[in-house]
């Protein structure tokens, strides 16, 4: 990973991309990421490493084009039809999503969001400000927050794993969505996974380097080098995709 060449994604809504209209189905916002590789002029196959909503796309992606994707991470994610709704995103966070995507005061909006995906709140104050400073650059408009919402409602993952090696991670304090939903996938898939103790959704921000860490290892390890050798895959470019942190939130 250290020579990786490291590809973000905006997904239509989000980001740089704030204008345009968010996908209805998951299926759209990946052939979206494979256009945009595309015309780039970045070839297959990936590494895909996908939180949340991404990771949704992140499945999409294995299970349709599967010889695209060399290896794919699966970050706290939450997938029809292994949970169901009450899991896979909290009742109790139902009012505090609804006051975040009606609220025009875009630093408590974004304050609320950090509360609900990070244990460690506390330290990121500082980041609240980039966050807002970002959030007025390319606003999520509500529209394409619920246009996201829908989309991750409606979408049903394949009952058996796609073929591409794929290791889930979770978080175990996730006060967003329900910790349950990584093990459901993990025992029916039957995939490679790691559970932080303490990370809350947005693990990547709460443990950077334990990521890091499980990736490197599961793609050192010998079971996925067995996965790949069977598929034929070879070394491949790693291709994050990147989602806007209200509308990422299924």
């Amino acid at each position: 990973m250290s020579n990786a060449d490291i590809v973000t994604l905006d997904l239509p809504g989000n980001g740089t991309l704030y204008r345009e209209p968010s996908r209805f189905r998951i299926e759209d916002m990946m052939q979206y990421c494979r256009q945009e590789l595309a015309t780039r002029g970045i070839a297959p196959p990936y590494r895909l490493l996908a939180l949340s909503l991404g990771a949704m796309v992140a499945v999409a992606w294995c299970a349709q084009h599967p010889t695209e994707v060399d290896a794919c991470v699966l970050i706290n994610t939450s997938l029809r039809p292994f949970s169901p709704f009450y899991r896979r995103l909290r009742p109790h966070n139902y009012l505090q999503l609804i006051r975040a995507t009606l609220d025009d005061s875009v630093e408590q909006r974004e304050q609320l969001i950090l509360q609900l995906t990070s244990c460690l709140a506390h330290t990121h104050t500082a980041l609240t400000d980039d966050w807002v400073a970002f959030q007025r650059e390319f606003p999520v408009s509500r529209r394409n927050a619920l246009r996201q919402l829908y989309a991750a409602m409606r979408y049903r993952a394949p009952l058996r794993k796609p073929q591409p090696p794929i290791l889930v991670l979770g978080s175990l304090q996730d006060r967003l969505v329900d910790a349950r939903c990584s093990r459901s996938l993990v025992r029916q898939w039957h995939t490679e996974s790691a559970f932080h103790p303490s990370a809350g959704h947005d693990l990547q921000l709460d443990d950077g380097p334990w990521v890091a860490r499980q990736v490197s290892r599961w793609l050192a390890s010998e079971e996925i080098g067995r996965q790949r050798a069977r598929f034929g895959s070879s070394a491949a470019p790693e291709v994050i995709i990147a989602v806007a942190k209200i509308a990422s939130e299924q």
